[in-house]
């Protein structure tokens, strides 16, 4: 929804002040510029990206649309306290006896605790990944956060493809822009002999493809692709918190105190403060 009345905001702003200064809309109104603009730039788009991108992207932009996935103070204690009842049981009854959640985390009571409608499958899979490697390997926390650091690192370089993907077609759209002006002004020139009012009217709409390259490029696509990297860097703090409470916990630390140091990588109003975890953990 902000997208949305982003995207009004930026078009009352340009068109009002356009009107204002006594402009004539009807001149900005150029099908064959946004079809040479923008039809360049969706072809030289799907020319530099694999298909995989193209589908991340598409994705990531209707999710942007729709708010995406948000981060919450509910969402992270809800996961925190899955991080803490998987060690609570690792140190009463072993690492064997998480082995069953792990492998089928569908079917476990309790992953289903943290299944409330804002869980991310990917990481709870990413939990159970790193739990296996303890179970299988005696893996020192050294190691074990060097490693998961390397997965995260992957995984937030693949996340940002969409938005490095955007940014890129932002910068190429005013150069798409200066073609179709450019286009523009060779038709002009191509009618030479007519009247100054004329060539007036025709160098004026060679023009708008400038205008219009310019407009998309700062005004909306440039603004999308840094939203999606906003959204893929806030994707990353739940693997940090993930990360953070694992490696202490391997280290030695009680389950309460692990998860202690993953609310610590909690940024922003979305940390829950620490008597609220404990509160939360004390009701379960």
């Amino acid at each position: 929804m902000l997208i949305i009345i982003g995207a009004i905001v930026v078009l009352v702003s340009v068109g009002g002040g356009f009107l204002i200064e006594h402009g004539n809309p009807s001149i900005l109104w150029d099908p064959a510029e946004l079809l040479i603009i923008c039809g360049a730039a969706l072809g030289s788009f799907v020319l530099a990206s694999p298909s995989k991108l193209l589908a991340e992207v598409l994705k990531n932009v209707r999710g942007s649309v729709g708010g995406g996935r948000k981060q919450s103070k509910k969402k992270q204690l809800d996961l925190l306290i899955l991080l803490y009842r998987l060690f609570h049981k690792v140190r009463k009854e072993g690492l064997v006896s998480i082995e069953s959640d792990i492998e089928k985390p569908g079917e476990s009571p309790i992953f289903k605790t943290y299944e409330t409608g804002h869980s991310n499958q990917d990481v709870i899979d990413f939990i159970c990944d790193n739990l296996k490697v303890i179970i299988t390997t005696n893996v020192p926390a050294h190691e074990l956060e060097t490693l998961m650091e390397l997965e995260i690192e992957t995984r937030q370089h693949e996340a940002m493809g969409p938005s490095r993907g955007l940014a890129k077609l932002a910068d190429a759209l005013p150069g798409f822009g200066i073609v179709a002006a450019v286009l523009g002004v060779v038709l002009t020139m191509g009618q030479i002999d007519q009247p100054p009012a004329v060539l007036g009217h025709d160098i004026g709409s060679a023009l708008t493809g400038t205008f219009l390259g310019v407009l998309l490029s700062y005004g909306f696509v440039g603004p999308l692709a840094t939203n999606l990297e906003h959204m893929a860097q806030s994707e990353e703090i739940d693997f940090q918190v993930v990360k953070v409470a694992i490696v202490a916990f391997v280290g030695g630390a009680a389950p309460q105190i692990a998860v202690e140091f993953g609310r610590r990588a909690i940024p922003g109003d979305n940390c829950p403060s620490f008597n609220e975890l404990e509160k939360e953990l004390r009701g379960k």
